[in-house]
């Protein structure tokens, strides 16, 4: 069950495991998702983060699709890409608002600091938004484990 005036969040207890950190406001991006092969070829040149909605011209609280990169409206304004994704099946998409990526097949963020596929396009936005690039956390690969290593460290 929805919570009132909300089609996208499920209530407590509904779906917990899918909504990790849910009671607290929080949800955990996904750091990958089979839909990316949808990617647009060409994410380095987008259109600037204050683009309108070609739909309804709404200025503000927009969404660039990234498969085909149009510009439409959110769902908490007219719905138009989340009509688009509807009628297209485009499943990717960046908001201009917080430069965050939605994935509508998989009904979830999208991590791009651990998505290298998403970096480029994030990076280009940031730049059009804020006029510097983005700082990307470095991400540690882990090693494998020396249990010898381990034993000999632990006990001092």
């Amino acid at each position: 069950m929805a919570i009132a005036g909300s089609s996208s969040i499920p209530s407590v207890g509904e779906e917990e495991e899918e909504y990790y950190g849910f009671e607290s406001g929080w949800v955990e991006a996904r750091t990958s998702c089979d839909h990316l092969p949808s990617l647009c070829s060409d994410l380095t040149h987008i259109p600037i983060p204050d683009s309108p909605c070609t739909r309804c011209q709404n200025p503000s609280e927009n969404w660039l699709c990234l498969s085909c990169k149009d510009v439409l409206c959110s769902r908490f304004v007219n719905k138009h890409m989340v009509h688009h994704h509807q009628e297209t099946g485009h499943c990717l998409a960046l908001s201009f608002s917080d430069l965050s990526v939605w994935c509508f097949a998989c009904e979830s963020y999208l991590d791009v600091q651990a998505i290298q596929a998403l970096q480029p396009v994030y990076e280009v936005a940031h730049l059009l938004k804020f006029g510097q690039r983005p700082p990307f956390r470095t991400i540690e690969r882990s090693k494998p484990c020396d249990p010898q290593k381990e034993a000999s460290t632990s006990g001092s």
